[in-house]
């Protein structure tokens, strides 16, 4: 997901790439039966994970068809993403500028469909005011963390902020040149701030040259959400996405390792790849996903 450098320009930024492009779910061919998300207990496994969607992978469209295609893939958690058009009978999009109306009607709407936000971002807000607004909203929605790539001179008031709410700050990982492409930064920002971890994109790591595991057990402890995702080509930044399990990224050593670390955070899945038609490539991961779970015993 590309980086958002603050919340006000990153919401005029993804409106205007979702209004160029967006249209009802119910004129898409995508449309398929609803997927099985079995939880690790039911797969036989002992890890604790939960499969979520980066409602990033659902850009093209608002919110509300976005949530459409989330509960057809049958997932119950998703990663908001600010300035997402809300759709449906809510005006604006997803944000802190969001009105006390907008916000009743958007939380009726996951009710109703039985779906939470657990995340949002990425975010890069610009200073104290519209972290705190980044804060509130999180409280407001039951959030457990908020992926985000914080300017350095930030960690300090962040970090405060985080245990103030009690809500975590995950550090997500762009590919290079972005000052978090290497778990050695994220590390470095961690360091006396015991509310920071990270959000770890695995495709990202990948396409950055890096072993996924070797970066994971850097992070040991301290991961708190992951996007799921898979590539053509490893070391290659511009690689393209592709439907996990059929790239380049060996996820059984991921999953067994996550397990080993007792990760209890949630694997969003995020597909950057075939836009306007990618509900069957996402229920295909969730698929994916559970046939890695139930080979953890």
């Amino acid at each position: 997901m590309k980086r958002l450098a603050s919340l006000s320009l990153g919401a005029l930024c993804m409106l205007a790439v979702a209004c160029g492009s967006n249209q009802s779910a119910d004129n898409t061919t995508d449309s398929t039966a609803t997927a099985s998300t079995d939880t690790a207990a039911s797969s036989g496994s002992t890890a604790g994970f939960k499969i979520g969607i980066q409602m990033w992978t659902f850009r093209m469209f608002s919110f509300a068809d976005a949530l459409n295609k989330v509960d057809s893939a049958g997932v119950k958690n998703i990663e908001a993403f600010f300035g997402q058009k809300l759709g449906g009978d809510m005006k604006g999009e997803f944000g802190t500028g969001m009105s006390a109306d907008t916000r009743a009607k958007l939380k009726q709407l996951l009710q109703s469909k039985g779906i939470q936000i657990t995340a949002m971002g990425v975010i890069s807000p610009k200073d104290s005011t519209e972290w705190r607004k980044a804060f509130e909203l999180a409280k407001e929605f039951g959030l457990s963390y908020i992926t985000c790539e914080p300017n350095k001179s930030h960690w300090d008031f962040v970090d405060k902020m985080a245990g103030e709410y009690g809500i975590k700050i995950a550090i997500h990982d762009h590919p290079n040149p972005s000052p978090y492409a290497h778990p050695d930064s994220v590390l470095a920002a961690m360091q006396g701030h015991p509310n920071i971890g990270a959000c770890a994109d695995l495709g990202h790591w990948a396409r950055n040259g890096l072993n996924p595991v070797e970066c994971l057990k850097k992070l040991e402890g301290h991961v708190y959400g992951a996007h799921f995702k898979d590539i053509v080509k490893f070391n290659d930044t511009q690689a393209a996405d592709t439907v996990v399990g059929k790239g380049v990224i060996e996820y059984a050593p991921i999953f067994a390792e996550l397990k080993r670390q007792n990760f209890n955070g949630m694997m969003s899945i995020e597909h950057e790849s075939n836009w306007e038609k990618n509900l069957p490539d996402v229920i295909e991961t969730v698929k994916f996903y559970n046939d890695q779970l139930g080979k953890l015993k």
